[in-house]
């Protein structure tokens, strides 16, 4: 009996170890399967981070603005440049209604794209966080059963191509008036001497004079139309050399004393002899030229122009023309050196010139490596400012020196 309970025990004994083992080899069959699915899970999400950066990395490098709406028109996803176009941060956005952006047409093609089937193409304009012009394409997104379960919204920044167009057709506008108004004068000049009029010397001497003004008017516009081709294409050579700035700006001054005294303005050049810079001196003149007799035009009767010279940098020098007459228009001055812009067409044409004068002084002195800006306070006067790069006065002679010259 002994014998049999003790055969019993063994038995029992030896049925536990072999179920313990059993047991403990489904639990580490069971722990390895877990530590797989979490190895597995780890891996999906690590693939999930890598491609939600490389979509977003994508988003972001889009110069086009991309929002993502959900049904109810809450931000779901918004890039970089869509951020930038509306002033808002991504992070407070997510789940942020459309409409807290503050842009009323914006909101109201995201509700007509959810609300109809086909794609909408819209232009719009905003004027914060700064005035753009977008061209928006809307579309709204569905699921597999066809309901709609959201909208993107795609933004093109295309205010300077409406600008460039703009530009365009103010210059086909006004080389059109700037060539038909000479050639109508030289036309009816020409009609009045062929219909008798060159009979009487007294006004035949009056209509070629009108002839020969208004000719040199057209070569004048024709020479600074294919100046502006020419440093557009960058064929204008320039012959750099070391200019003292005193001199260049002295001999602008001497030239338009004439228009000075005819309007009673008085001229100062201030700028400091040791002032020197690497121009072509023949450009330099006509950008300095342009300037001041600008400032003669459109300042006040009576009034004082100055031109004033300082070193802003080891490598630049500032040129700066200051009139103290009406100023120029706050919106007007972003637009003031496209060619034939004119602030007040009527007053400009009065004045002469081809309204190329500043076009032309922004393309030389952006030749040159240098800069031009306005500064204006309508009421207040003007000022421009040239950027040139500066040089040492060692070399100088008699004012201008060539490159690579020596005393």
């Amino acid at each position: 009996m002994l014998t049999l309970n003790l055969i019993l025990l063994i038995a029992l004994g030896a049925c536990y170890l072999v179920a313990r083992r059993r047991q403990r080899r489904l639990v580490e069959s069971e722990q390895r399967r877990v530590r797989e699915l979490a190895a597995q899970k780890e891996a999906f999400e690590a693939t999930e981070r890598t491609e939600r950066a490389r979509v977003e990395a994508v988003l972001d490098a889009m110069i086009e603005g991309l929002v993502v709406l959900d049904s109810e028109r809450h931000i779901v996803l918004a890039n970089r440049a869509a951020e930038l176009m509306f002033g808002f941060s991504r992070m407070m956005a997510g789940g942020m209604l459309l409409e807290a952006i503050r842009h009323h047409e914006v909101d109201t093609l995201a509700r007509r794209a959810l609300a109809e089937p086909k794609p909408i193409e819209h232009e719009v304009r905003i004027e914060r966080p700064e005035a753009r012009i977008l061209q928006i394409s809307a579309v709204a997104l569905h699921d597999r059963t066809g309901a709609t379960t959201g909208a993107v919204l795609v933004f093109h920044d295309v205010t300077r191509l409406r600008r460039l167009e703009s530009v365009r057709q103010d210059f086909v506008a006004n080389v059109s008036h700037e060539l038909r108004t000479p050639l109508s004068m030289i036309k009816s000049a020409a009609e009045t001497l062929m219909d008798g009029g060159r009979d009487d010397p007294a006004i035949t001497g009056r209509f070629l004079e009108i002839i020969d003004r208004h000719a040199s008017r057209l070569t004048v516009l024709l020479d600074d139309l294919l100046l502006l081709s020419r440093l557009d294409s960058g064929r204008v050579g320039l012959d750099l050399r070391l200019v003292n700035v005193r001199t260049a700006v002295q001999e602008s001054v001497d030239d338009a004393q004439i228009l000075a005294q005819a309007r009673s303005v008085t001229l100062a050049n201030r700028v400091a002899g040791e002032l020197v810079v690497q121009a072509d001196p023949v450009r330099l003149r006509q950008v300095l030229g342009n300037l001041v007799e600008n400032a003669i035009k459109y300042g006040r009767n009576g009034g004082a122009v100055e031109v004033t010279g300082r070193r802003v940098s080891s490598a630049m020098v500032e040129i700066a023309v200051r009139d103290d007459g009406p100023g120029i228009p706050v919106d007007a001055q972003p637009r003031i050196f496209e060619r034939f812009f004119r602030v007040d067409k009527g007053r400009s044409r009065e004045q002469g010139g081809t309204g190329l004068g500043l076009a032309i002084v922004k393309n030389v002195v952006q030749a040159h490596g240098g800069d031009v800006r306005v500064e204006s306070t309508p009421g207040k006067g003007s000022t421009f400012f040239v950027t040139l790069p500066a040089t040492e006065v060692a070399g100088q002679t008699n004012g201008v020196v060539k490159r690579g010259a020596t005393t």
